[in-house]
């Protein structure tokens, strides 16, 4: 199973993502955004970073990329795609998943571990979690902050499209646990199908057992489902 890890001028994760995919045994390779997306790929990382610098908005321009067409049309035939962090503001950006990330509420870049509610356990992405477990994570972003109009995100709430919701060690949703101001707690969420996702956190961090933390295995493990 080959998984493509789509680089972008400014993409600073997309390395960290091959090395943690592969230790799961995944064949992960970096793909520069401008050679497009290789006809036999089994899946597709949004990697985090700032591409173009975050100018206009975060993940705006990178979402403009030609290569992004062939991403929609890999995910409309069902390949699986993950956005991770500024790969979850392309992702948005390019309307694989809906709302938008934005501007921290403390206005500033928040670098920290995060504990986080797993809220669906039946998406490929979950399915190693139960669900209501907690999780830990790392965030690094400025610009993480989920938003989306009300009645939208009732409408994912009912459809159990929402990820992970940022909480407390135990498992309480709290504004207190909430480290960016996302739009009740939103740390993840999926596109119309479940093989196609977002996040803010990062997963490949908590992959290595050398870093530490491994719950972030559950997530990447998703391609093979």
């Amino acid at each position: 199973m080959t998984i493509a890890v789509i680089q972008f001028g400014g993409s600073n994760c997309d390395r960290d993502s091959v090395q943690a995919l592969a230790s799961l045994g995944f064949d992960a390779e970096l793909v520069w955004h401008e050679d497009g997306l290789p006809e036999d790929v089994d899946g597709v990382v949004l990697p985090g970073g700032f591409s173009y610098g975050d100018y206009l908005r975060a993940g705006a321009m990178a979402a403009r990329s030609p290569i992004m067409a062939e991403v929609r049309e890999a995910a409309s035939e069902g390949t699986p795609v993950l956005g991770i962090c500024n790969g979850a503001q392309i992702g948005c950006e390019s309307s694989l998943t809906p709302g938008a990330f934005t501007t921290n509420e403390s206005a500033r870049f928040q670098c920290e571990h995060v504990h986080l509610r797993v809220e669906n356990a039946n998406t490929p992405w979950t399915s190693q979690y139960d669900e209501g477990e907690v999780v830990e994570l790392p965030i690094a972003h400025g610009e993480g902050r989920y938003e989306i109009s009300d009645d939208r995100l009732d409408e994912l709430e009912a459809e159990d499209r929402i990820l992970f919701k940022y909480c407390d060690e135990n498992g309480e949703v709290t504004p207190e646990a909430n480290p960016n101001g996302s739009k009740h707690s939103v740390a993840g969420v999926t596109g119309e199908n479940d093989h196609v996702a977002v996040m803010m956190p990062h997963p490949e961090r908590a992959t290595l057992s050398d870093l530490g933390r491994t719950d972030g295995q559950g997530v990447l493990t998703g391609f093979a489902e």
